[in-house]
């Protein structure tokens, strides 16, 4: 049965979760040691030693704030939850919290001959979230809408489609990144950049409420 008055405490632990996988990303960033550098020229060498690092920091701060904006962004649609779409909530937190150990292998191996595994692994941890995302989708409108309204429903029918199109595209990247990993890896670069976009126009999209002063 829905259940109204748990959607707070939803929104409530999933930012919770957001922010702390937000701030342990700095954890990966150490400063190179005084020990190791004698000289200014070797302390420029370590901090070039250190872009992987910065890389895999940058990468996987985007991919978490994008989802969390997206993720608010749905959760606005709903005034009530149920233990479907509750842990399906979960799950899509457990693809959250596990990203950055993808993302700092991606960075590392990248742009070497044994980028192939952390390219796949990146694929598949990207395959498993949008899976998450199409099962909280789904449980959100079937078998009973917790939609605030129809046009709630609508936007939330319409996520759930595309998500589970992605589902598709991650799947076959994963394949490919076999073989093709560094193409892989710029490709689903680009496709957060285009949740990117649809999560600004999803807000857009949202029916705005006027305010008649009597």
């Amino acid at each position: 049965m829905p259940d109204k008055s748990n959607l707070s405490r939803i929104e409530s632990f999933s930012d919770g979760v957001f922010a702390i996988a937000l701030t342990l990303l700095v954890i990966d960033l150490k400063e190179p040691p005084l020990r190791d550098n004698h000289s200014v020229a070797e302390v420029w060498f370590s901090l070039k030693n250190l872009g992987p690092a910065f890389f895999a920091f940058l990468l996987s701060f985007g991919i978490i704030l994008i989802s969390w904006v997206n993720h608010h962004s749905v959760l606005m649609l709903v005034d009530k939850t149920s233990p479907k779409f509750v842990y399906a909530n979960g799950l899509l937190l457990l693809t959250i919290v596990f990203m950055p150990f993808p993302t700092a292998f991606l960075a590392e191996y990248i742009w070497t001959d044994l980028a192939a595994p952390a390219v796949v692994l990146y694929s598949f941890v990207n395959l498993m979230q949008s899976v998450a995302w199409t099962i909280m989708m789904r449980s959100a409108v079937y078998p009973v809408p917790l939609c605030k309204n129809e046009h709630s429903k609508s936007v939330l029918k319409e996520t759930y489609r595309i998500s589970f199109y992605a589902i598709f595209v991650y799947a076959g990247c994963t394949v490919v990144a076999f073989w093709f990993p560094q193409v892989i890896a710029m490709i689903i670069t680009f496709i957060w950049i285009m949740w990117l976009f649809w999560g600004l126009h999803f807000k857009e999209s949202q029916p705005r409420k006027i305010n008649v002063k009597m």
